[in-house]
């Protein structure tokens, strides 16, 4: 998805899906095989397959979405596999590395100091289907909270809607855990997952408001969303977050409920407040429309080209 909306504003290329998927040695061995013999002269890898570097070589631009994966593994052996088939060997073949934040850059950094400088940022860019859509004020509002994993936040916000007259549409499978406390605290709620963008889209344009308090993000594609929507977004007040969202979301603690409370109350109640977001929400997503992400690119693809 990130990558296929800018995929009509990059040079004739061809996108290529490895054959098999999973983790095991015998897995990353025919997939590496299977990129050594579909390579071209400048390849870039754009999922979490890092390791087929070692079949495309030198010639090859990475790009990481994410660190944590790595470093959060507990068995430590599993975290070694990781960390040198997808961190330290890809990075001491590729020429160039790419990740989507500030954010990101220096988390990679401490785990391929070796290779820091082949690091550059280039931010993902927003979706065009995503598009804007007037909302007047609902008294009841709908506020829409994207993802359900740990670091996204699902029981705090739930925690802070308590008492608050809204409805709530969750994006992301929940588990039993999340689904008890929403039922023990009354809230009003539909649950989407496995859905086509088409429908996140009409979610985004249902709703009055995004909940996006997280403790963790690689970049956080929700904010560019709501502001390509025309939506406030609540958003947790951490560095990657203000990177992506700039003054375009309402800031809170996410570890507080209280503060996030707090931050839905004074969308909700305030008009002047939510409409100067939704402003520089449009504002802010100029830095990331498709064709200026996409000659960062070109540029990367050139400089490979040229050396």
């Amino acid at each position: 998805m990130v990558f296929s909306t800018i995929d009509s504003q990059l040079p004739l290329h061809t996108s290529i899906q490895l054959p098999y998927e999973g983790a095991s040695p015998k897995t990353l061995f025919k997939n590496i095989l299977f990129a050594y013999r579909n390579k071209a002269k400048i390849n870039h890898i754009t999922g979490d397959t890092h390791y087929i570097a070692l079949g495309l070589g030198r010639n090859t631009v990475l790009t990481v979405h994410d660190v944590q994966s790595a470093v959060q593994i507990s068995n430590p052996l599993k975290r070694l596999y990781v960390k040198l088939l997808w961190f330290w060997l890809p990075a001491l073949i590729v020429k160039r590395i790419t990740v989507i934040s500030e954010f990101t850059r220096i988390e990679l950094s401490k785990l391929i100091p070796f290779a820091k400088n082949k690091i550059i940022v280039i931010h993902n860019a927003f979706n065009p289907t995503m598009e804007f859509v007037k909302k007047t004020k609902n008294k009841r509002p709908v506020i829409l909270h994207m993802g359900t994993k740990p670091n996204k936040n699902l029981e705090r916000v739930v925690e802070a809607l308590k008492g608050i007259d809204c409805s709530l549409i969750i994006v992301g499978k929940m588990s039993e855990k999340q689904l008890l406390l929403l039922e023990s605290y009354t809230i009003d709620y539909k649950n989407h997952y496995d859905v086509s963008y088409e429908e996140i889209v009409q979610c985004y344009q249902r709703c009055d408001m995004v909940s996006f308090p997280s403790v963790y993000e690689g970049f956080g594609v929700p904010i560019l969303e709501a502001n390509a929507a025309g939506r406030p977004v609540i958003a947790g007040d951490i560095p990657v977050l203000h990177e992506v969202a700039n003054d375009a979301a309402c800031f809170v603690n996410p570890h507080s409920v209280d503060s996030i409370r707090s931050g839905f109350i004074k969308v909700i109640e305030h008009d002047e407040y939510r409409e100067a977001l939704v402003a520089k929400g449009l504002k802010n997503i100029e830095r990331f429309a498709p064709k200026a992400i996409a000659e960062k690119y070109n540029e990367v693809y050139k400089e490979l080209s040229d050396e």
